[in-house]
């Protein structure tokens, strides 16, 4: 899909993402390898250990529906420069996608490109957990 028709799907997403304590709008879109497209928004709630970014409602999405290879995530908040995957969101995505693209896009017209192993170093893998002996 191109770039301009991603952003402008995501601006829709954005407008429907549930961010009634925060007022930060987050919409993201994962792109399988087989340019299949599943959509995200941020959905809050009141204790806000509960509340679900964008990224994690997209993966989730993809894996309950038994996509397991992405090529990359496109993301889109209320802030005006690039804004990154949260943590708990990197982890996710470094465990189920960990060759992943990500593109960030700015409110205005910046866009900002890396892997998700850029934006986690050193990250927790599965392969370091112990295996049946």
């Amino acid at each position: 899909m191109d770039q301009d028709k991603i952003f402008h799907r995501l601006l829709r997403i954005k407008k429907t993402a549930l961010a009634k304590y925060s007022q930060f709008h987050v919409a993201s879109i994962l792109e399988t390898v087989d340019g299949e497209l599943f959509t995200g928004h941020n959905i809050e709630f009141s204790s806000y250990g509960l509340t679900i970014c964008a990224e994690r409602v997209a993966l989730f999405k993809a894996l309950s529906e038994g996509r397991r290879q992405f090529s990359r995530i496109y993301i889109l908040s209320d802030a005006k420069a690039p804004c990154p995957p949260c943590g708990m969101c990197r982890q996710a995505l470094m465990d189920y996608a960990p060759g992943l693209e990500v593109v960030m896009y700015g409110s205005g017209a910046e866009v900002k490109r890396m892997s998700i192993a850029d934006l986690l170093p050193y990250a927790f893998t599965p392969d370091m957990l112990p295996g049946d002996s």
